[in-house]
């Protein structure tokens, strides 16, 4: 069913949309018409699986150019498939995350996906033992592997001191992502259904008001009453402790299943191993932290700011989400968000447009929130490069100002996979972390500086004091999470070697310490050990210490901006190939081939100072009538 909205007209560069155009839900007829059809697509695909192993196990004893090229393009096809199929579980059960249909054939194709890789560990064991001579051998003896030679590079060959020895280590270790991806799977289903449902409070008018993942967010970003903030600010920060043991259990075994998995290919922990799958090194994530610790003071004017503008004696947590308007309880509504995202991309090259108003009209965005229904918190982006289309967004929009930005930040992040589709082979259609989360923060970029320049002086400072607060999140928060993962994975393997469990308690006073090196002092925190750990979806993902990519992102970011503010034809056409070329290139090339940067301490010095102009920005504009 189409939700159809009323609102504005779009005018396109080339034709016109009408707003009873705009779709608000998924259609996802196309990946499989029913769900019977996608039954028998997995039915097929374990099929596939048990022919890939019969067709090339016995030809892999004698290897050859012509053999290694049949084998990718069958694993390629294979993973084509099973990509959609993966898609349409994980997003149909994120729209409902108690549906037993999804969550059994989610469960399913994770188990697909697993005996897929016990399959072809002959090809894996083989194909990371080659030397330099045999692959030579192999790339002279076939031209068209030439076209692979950087996955090759990058999935195989680079991995000659991380890889199983054998069949029997390989069918072990997707035995441990098995397990992994089913904790992944369970912790998210907690989240939903425990973590963030908080329960009511009483609001001052004596209206009974449910705190669960969308309805706090809202409630702090829109309610003037300091009172019923700090309710419903307090239900859940003291709900989430008590959830904290239970999702302690969760989390140590994830914490021990990562480090083990990591110790089978050679690597010292999970997070060598996540920085060595990033192209990262330690130095650089620790020159990064210690810049935002050092220069954390430099939010202590916008967190001022604030102060002043709310007409506090100190902010409290509860006051750091308002929106600073006049009618901070304002609505957003969703097409007037969009008019405002398409006109942003004005300075942008037009396939920006082309690529926005594909995925706003034809179902592609999945909008408003449904807790109540199961609907998961949060917001992503699926890249559907396996079919050419456009990605699927998945959202809870509320219309506060957070929201507009998490609109355009996924958006970001179709433009970036629809190009890569349409550019590369399916094969490069991905990315480093920080790479792909570089199209979704620029376009956040993007929206508030049209915002800026084209709104009223309220709204503007509304906007930009927003923007501000997310670079703190961004600068501050986000390496934070990545920092507890990583102390919290020790921790957990110091108790583990002993026969111990880790406790909720434990976590939340390592959240609370480390915290207090990040954040700001003009805030008075609770005294309390806070719990906030335990909803962060990121920290359970199979994907570990993925949050401090977001800090990479956003420094490398503001970069690009300068540069796409000082010429912006030149630096067009540069980003257009950046966000087309996928993993054809090793993301530090490509970073110095199209824009000339490195990540490093100056990096992110020189993104600090980028907020310094912002907050001047924020307090110029405070100060024209």
């Amino acid at each position: 069913m189409i939700n159809k909205l009323p609102g504005v007209e779009f005018m396109g560069q080339n034709k016109k949309l009408n707003s009873d155009e705009v779709t608000t839900e998924w259609n996802d007829s196309y990946l499989f018409s029913s769900r019977g059809d996608a039954l028998e697509k997995l039915a097929s695909l374990s099929k596939r699986s048990e022919e890939i192993n019969g067709d090339f196990r016995p030809e892999f004893e004698r290897l050859s150019g012509s053999i290694l090229l049949g084998y990718l393009e069958a694993e390629k096809e294979f993973s084509r498939s099973i990509d959609v199929l993966y898609i349409y579980a994980y997003t149909q059960l994120s729209k409902n995350v108690n549906d037993r249909f999804f969550n059994s054939l989610l469960k399913e194709v994770q188990d697909l996906v697993t005996e897929h890789r016990k399959a072809s560990a002959f090809a894996t064991v083989k194909l990371t033992s080659l030397n330099k001579e045999e692959w030579d051998r192999l790339f002279s003896e076939e031209s068209g592997l030439g076209i692979y030679q950087a996955y090759l590079e990058a999935n195989y060959m680079r991995f000659i001191e991380h890889r199983p020895v054998n069949e029997a280590q390989a069918v072990y270790l997707a035995e441990i992502e098995n397990q992994r991806m089913k904790l992944e799977t369970e912790a998210l289903s907690r989240i939903t259904n425990e973590v963030t449902m908080a329960g009511n409070i009483t609001l001052e008018n004596g209206e009974e008001f449910q705190v669960n993942s969308q309805s706090y967010n809202t409630l702090l970003s829109v309610d003037q009453s300091r009172e019923n903030r700090k309710r419903c600010y307090d239900k859940r920060f003291y709900h989430l402790i008590n959830e904290s043991d239970s999702m302690a259990s969760l989390y140590f075994e994830k914490a021990r299943l990562d480090d083990l998995a990591a110790k089978e290919l050679n690597y010292e922990d999970s997070y060598e191993s996540s920085l060595y799958y990033l192209y990262l090194t330690k130095k650089q994530v620790s020159d990064m932290n210690k810049v935002f610790k050092e220069l954390k003071n430099v939010f202590e004017d916008y967190n001022e700011f604030r102060r002043k503008k709310l007409g506090l004696k100190k902010l409290r947590p509860y006051d750091l989400a308002l929106q600073l308007t006049d009618e901070p309880g304002k609505n957003y509504i969703y097409t007037d968000a969009l008019q405002e995202v398409r006109e942003s991309y004005s300075g942008m090259d037009p396939r920006f447009n082309e690529i926005f108003l594909k995925m706003v009209t034809g179902n592609f965005i999945d909008v408003y929130p449904d807790p109540e229904h199961g609907k998961q918190p949060g917001g992503y982006c699926y890249g559907l490069c396996a079919l050419k289309s456009p990605a699927l967004i998945f959202m809870n929009y509320n219309g506060i100002i957070s929201d507009q930005k998490t609109l355009t930040h996924e958006l970001g992040h179709g433009i970036n996979y629809y190009l890569m589709g349409s550019s590369v082979d399916y094969l490069y259609c991905s990315g480093q972390i920080y790479e792909m989360e570089v199209p979704s923060t620029f376009n956040e970029e993007l929206l508030v500086d049209y915002i800026i320049e084209n709104s009223d002086r309220e709204t503007a400072v509304a906007v930009l004091a927003q923007h501000i607060g997310e670079y703190q999140n961004y600068f501050t928060r986000q390496p934070m999470i990545s920092e507890f993962e990583y102390k919290a994975h020790q921790l957990c393997a110091e108790r583990n070697s002993r026969d111990k469990t880790v406790s909720g308690a434990e976590l939340n006073a390592l959240w609370t310490n480390l915290s207090r090196e990040y954040r700001s002092e003009s805030v008075e925190y609770y005294t309390e050990d806070s719990a906030e750990w335990t909803y962060i979806n990121h920290i359970y993902l199979t994907n570990n210490y993925y949050t401090f990519n977001y800090a990479i992102s956003k420094a490398i970011t503001l970069a690009l901006f300068k540069q796409y503010k000082e010429k912006p034809e030149t630096f067009n056409k540069n980003y257009i190939a950046y966000i087309s070329v996928g993993s054809t290139m090793l993301p530090e090339e490509k970073l110095k081939k199209y824009f000339g940067i490195e990540i490093n301490r100056q990096l992110f010095e020189d993104s600090m100072d980028v907020v310094k102009l912002r907050i001047q920005e924020l307090t110029n504009l405070e100060k024209t009538e």
